[in-house]
Parts: structure tokens; C-alpha cells; sequence
């Protein structure tokens, strides 16, 4: 009997002696940070009214969020910016949403402290007014006229109160807490209209960053797709961009793959129209291996583009995916050799052809390509720190490939964007489950509301795998992880299981981000399952319908969850002391205890 056999013995028979002891905690009552129901169905996407789309409804299907209107009688105060990235913020703004033909004289803003004017001007809808209407031109798109405020109102970056005036009447009333760099208030859609503003509270709203999109989910009635997954295959990428005509548009955490990079000049050679979008300031730092790529980008005359900086729009530009003329390739890995390149990663991929899809992922790509905390790949590779990663040298590992892509029929897809809109959807999907959930995630935050729609599923009888990565950097967290929702599931009886990866010669680590509900409906995507990849990350995902393509990914999910020498899970019961006591015991010679599968 090997060691891993001879411990799970040992352990089963504890478990047997000492049933009624318990370890971990339980997150059945916990709640989402935002307080927002996580029951299917019922989520609305978070983007704040009067958010104006950066797409181009020209190409795309895609539409923004409409303006919040007034009810016509009165003006409004509608946006605020009240902390942009400018020295001593100058050139902050209100946005102000105005009745037909009205008269601006005698009206003012006050904090309570100070006051200024607005000009003695005839307006009609949304205007901007502004101490510095030049540099506030340059910070905002808008083609509302900007006027000059004459007076000392500044807005505090650390919150205010402030009231719309007609002479001593006051006409309405808004309030901010702390305004977080670069974003802009909103007020919120179906603030109701007082009669008095005196006798109401001011008007709440939301923060939104400055530019960034907000946009519906969107679908389509797609016919096939291909389904892969890394590192089993390496070529479908490849070949997505070789087949390119007109417009090849790249966009990814990190690029570090040369291959890719050979690629895409090889694509602008032959005339396609080729673009790139990168993150700036990717967590430990840019790798060494991203300089000589650019070079070959820049040199070969690709549009390469990094986003980032100081109160960029998104907290990281976290997504993976290729639009390649009408095809649409979104995976959960990154353009370098142990993503895509299938030199260590477990990762999922898909690609299908659709000319709604593409067109909307590529109005997003255009939308954050061309945004104003972007800067040019020759400024980017001048001034990036760049720092020693695994990306160079010749791989260590070949692995087989066991899964195939396969083409298969689908009912239909929808892309998910965060932080636009994915957090809803995902949680409506799970919340629908009838039967089984599927979740293989590096890993996964124990406050996020995506695992506790999951755990609310399962308290439905919904039964939920859920498999996580072990690599040293994740295996404490998903450890104590796995420890808490096995313990819930013990004390609620639910059909609950977690379990990590054990060492297996298909793979390194789990980098995949996918979910399978029911065996009919398959998310794939960039989006790790922690809170910043939902409300403060660019993330790209798609949800797949169908039984065909479900079961495609549910089969490697099963595969892996078995793994190559079978796996064991924390058993239910049991108190982790006595648990790592008997295994260090058990396994003499081993550094750690494995909860599942390394």
C-alpha cells in the first residue's frame, strides 16, 4: 500500500472513531459586502444611471445606460467630478440635467460655505459647469456645452453637500461621501423629485470610472463553437489569428509569447488591421520576457496599447481574448508560454463565429483601446520596470494531450462584461441551477457572492463541485477554504465538495476560470472569483448554452477531479488538528498535508 493510500486509511478510521468532533467555520451566514440579494433572478447589473456607452452603436449592439432624465419642471444636479488626477483638481465639474429654454440667471451652487454663479445663459437638457471649463474640456467626452462658474466652489474630494439655487430658493440637493481618484458620481435612476428640497434628503448616487463602459450583457443565437483546453492545445489559438483578413484585435493581462507576437506581425504584414491592449502594471510587476515582444509589435508596426496608471478605469485589465475578423476567441489564460503557449497551465478556451458577437466585443476592445489611461506600446516598453519571471527559457514539462477541441452545436451564447454586468448575470445562472455546479477556479475569495449563491444552491439540493488550485502561492487560502465549506456542508448535510489538485503529469496548475450548471450551461472567461475581478477589473466571459458544449467542459472537469492517482478531501468530521497530527504521522518525510489534490 503506497503512503497516499496508507493515510486515507488511517484517516477514515479516525473519522469513524471520532465522528461527533468538527473543525473549520462556516460561512452559511455570510452576506455579500454591498448587502445586495444574491437569490437568480433577482440582481440588477451595478452601473450607475447616466453612464454614457464609449462604443459606437454603428458597429455594435451594444448600448449604454441612458442618461437619468428629469421629470421636465425643474433642473438637476445629475454628475459630479469632484476629484480628477489633475494638480489641486483643477478643472472639476457638475453636470447639470435642465428643463427646455431655461433661464440660468440668479441660479447658483453652494457647499454651504461657498458659492458660485452660473452665467446668465438660456440652456436646454445637460450642461457641465465648471471654475475651469478649459482643462474640464479635456477631461470629459462629452458634447454637452461647459460653462463658466464664477464664484470659489470647490468640490471636496473627501465629500460634500451641495444645493442647486434660483435666488434664495433652493431647487435641489445632492451629497457624496469621499470621491474615489478619477471616477464620477451618478446619481442614481428613480431618485424621486420633491416638491421642497428643503423638506427632503439630498440625492444619493453611485461612483463610476471616469470612461469606462457600462454596459448590458449581450447575446446572440450562435449555431457551433469549439471548445478546448489548455495545455492539451496549443494550435487553435494560432491558427485563429493566422486565418485573420481584416482586423485581428489582441487583448490580455500579459504578453510574453513570442509566437503570438511573430504572429500578429505576421498578420499586419499581410494587411489585417492589428491592435494589442495590455496591462500596464500587472500584480509583481511587467516580465522581462514582454520587452522583446514589444519590440517585435513595435517594429513589425502593430497598434500596441497599455492601459493602467493612476485612477485608470479598471483596477487591472484582466481579460484573454482575440477578435478575429467574425470570429471570437475568449480563454482564461494569458498570451505567454505557460497560458497559451500550454508549458503549465489547465486553463479553458473557446471559439465561435458570430458577426453580433464579435462586433460587440470589438466596440469594448475600441472602447478601452482608445481611452484616456492608455498609452502608447514604445512609451510603455520606455518607461515599464521590467522585472525576472518563469516566461523565458525552454519549457520543462510536455504534457499529453488528452482532451481534443471539439466543434460542437450550441444554443446560443452571451458575453459577460465585469465590471460591467457579469457579477448579475453569473449569480442568475447559478441561482437557476436545478441540478449540479461545477466550479474549477484558481481560487476563490470565502466572501465573494458568487460562492454564496453557490452555497445557497446547494442548501436547495443543488449537489456542487468545486475543484481549486494548489500551488504554493494558493494553498493556504484554498486549504482554509475547503476546511470551512466542507465543515458548513457536514453541519447542513448538503452536497457539497471541495478538493484540490494532486500532482498529476496532464498539467501544472489549475488556471481556469469555468463553471458548469447542469450540464447545459458553460461559463468561460477571465474572471477570477474574488470581488475586485467582479466590480473593479476590465473581464471578458462568455456563457455558453447547450448540452454538447456543457458536457465537453464538464468531462475534463471530471477528469481532473479525479486526477491521475485519485483524490481525498478533508472528511467531514474531523477537527484539522487531529487531521494534520495523524497525516505527518502517516506520511514521514512529507512537508505539508494535502487537502485534495496538488
Amino acid at each position: 500500500m503506497d503512503r497516499r493510500r496508507a493515510m486515507v486509511v488511517v484517516l477514515v478510521g479516525v473519522a469513524l472513531v471520532l465522528g461527533g468532533l468538527s473543525g473549520g467555520f462556516s460561512t452559511s451566514d455570510a452576506s455579500t459586502t454591498d448587502g445586495s440579494a444574491t437569490n437568480g433572478g433577482d440582481f440588477a447589473p451595478s452601473c450607475p444611471a447616466g453612464v454614457a456607452g464609449s462604443t459606437d452603436p454603428a458597429d455594435s449592439n451594444v448600448t449604454a445606460a441612458e442618461p437619468d432624465a428629469t421629470d421636465g419642471s425643474t433642473p438637476r444636479i445629475v454628475e459630479l467630478y469632484p476629484n480628477p488626477t489633475t494638480y489641486g483638481n483643477v478643472g472639476e465639474y457638475l453636470v447639470l440635467e435642465t428643463p427646455p429654454d431655461t433661464r440660468l440667471e440668479n441660479w447658483t451652487i453652494t457647499d454651504g460655505h461657498t458659492t458660485a454663479e452660473l452665467p446668465n445663459e438660456t440652456v436646454s437638457g445637460r450642461v457641465t459647469v465648471s471654475l475651469d471649463p478649459d482643462v474640464t474640456a479635456e477631461l470629459t467626452d462629452t458634447d454637452d456645452p461647459i460653462l463658466e462658474l464664477e464664484g470659489h466652489l470647490r468640490l471636496a474630494a473627501d465629500g460634500d453637500d451641495l444645493e442647486l439655487r434660483n435666488g434664495s430658493t433652493a431647487i435641489d440637493s445632492v451629497s457624496y461621501d469621499r470621491a474615489p481618484t478619477a471616477e464620477r458620481w451618478y446619481r442614481n435612476e428613480g431618485e424621486a423629485e420633491a416638491e421642497d428640497a428643503t423638506d427632503s434628503r439630498p440625492a444619493d448616487g453611485d461612483w463610476h470610472p471616469r470612461g469606462a463602459t457600462c454596459l448590458p450583457v449581450s447575446r446572440a443565437d450562435v449555431d457551433e463553437a469549439t471548445a478546448f483546453v489548455l495545455p492539451d492545445e496549443t494550435d487553435l489559438p494560432l491558427e485563429t489569428i493566422r486565418e485573420a483578413d481584416d482586423r485581428l484585435l489582441l487583448a490580455g493581462y500579459t504578453l510574453t509569447s513570442q509566437s503570438i507576437a511573430d504572429e500578429l506581425v505576421d498578420a499586419a504584414d499581410r494587411g489585417v488591421d492589428v491592435a494589442v491592449l495590455l496591462e500596464s502594471g500587472p500584480v509583481g510587476g511587467t516580465p522581462e520576457a514582454t520587452e522583446p515582444v514589444l519590440e517585435t509589435l513595435e517594429d513589425g508596426d502593430v497598434d500596441v496599447r497599455a492601459i493602467g496608471g493612476e485612477g485608470s478605469r479598471y483596477r487591472y485589465h484582466h481579460p484573454k481574448y482575440a477578435v478575429a475578423d467574425d470570429q471570437v476567441l475568449v480563454t482564461t489564460e494569458n498570451w505567454k508560454p505557460s497560458g497559451i503557449g500550454g508549458d503549465s497551465s489547465r486553463g479553458w478556451g473557446v471559439r465561435l463565429e458570430d458577426d453580433t458577437l464579435a462586433a460587440d466585443l470589438a466596440a469594448v476592445f475600441r472602447a478601452d483601446h482608445e481611452g484616456w489611461d492608455t498609452v502608447t506600446g514604445s512609451e510603455y516598453r520606455t518607461n515599464a520596470s521590467f522585472v525576472d519571471d518563469e516566461s523565458r527559457g525552454t519549457p520543462s514539462h510536455t504534457f499529453p494531450s488528452e482532451h481534443e477541441p471539439e466543434t460542437v452545436p450550441v444554443d446560443g451564447a452571451e458575453m459577460l462584461l465585469a465590471p460591467d454586468n457579469a457579477e448579475g448575470r453569473l449569480l442568475e445562472l447559478l441561482g437557476a441551477a436545478n441540478d449540479e455546479i461545477l466550479v474549477k477556479q484558481a481560487a476563490i475569495a470565502d466572501d465573494v457572492a458568487v460562492l454564496e449563491e453557490t452555497l445557497e444552491a446547494a442548501r436547495r439540493g443543488v449537489a456542487v463541485e468545486i475543484l481549486l488550485d494548489s500551488s504554493w502561492y494558493h494553498e493556504d487560502e484554498n486549504e482554509a477554504l475547503a476546511r470551512g465549506l466542507e465543515a458548513t456542508a457536514a453541519e447542513e448535510s448538503l452536497s457539497l465538495e471541495v478538493r484540490l489538485l494532486e500532482e498529476t503529469d496532464r498539467f501544472e496548475k489549475i488556471h481556469a476560470k469555468g463553471v458548469v450548471i447542469d450540464r447545459e450551461t458553460a461559463i468561460v472567461g477571465s474572471a477570477n472569483w474574488n470581488e475586485n475581478a467582479f466590480e473593479n477589473n476590465r473581464e471578458v466571459l462568455l456563457a455558453l448554452y447547450g448540452e454538447e458544449i456543457a458536457g465537453y467542459y464538464a468531462d475534463v472537469f471530471v477528469d481532473d477531479w479525479e486526477g491521475d492517482g485519485g483524490l481525498w478531501a478533508l472528511p467531514f468530521g474531523l477537527s484539522v488538528t487531529v487531521v494534520v497530527a495523524l497525516a505527518l504521522a502517516a506520511l514521514v518525510g512529507h512537508r505539508y498535508v494535502r487537502f485534495g489534490n496538488e
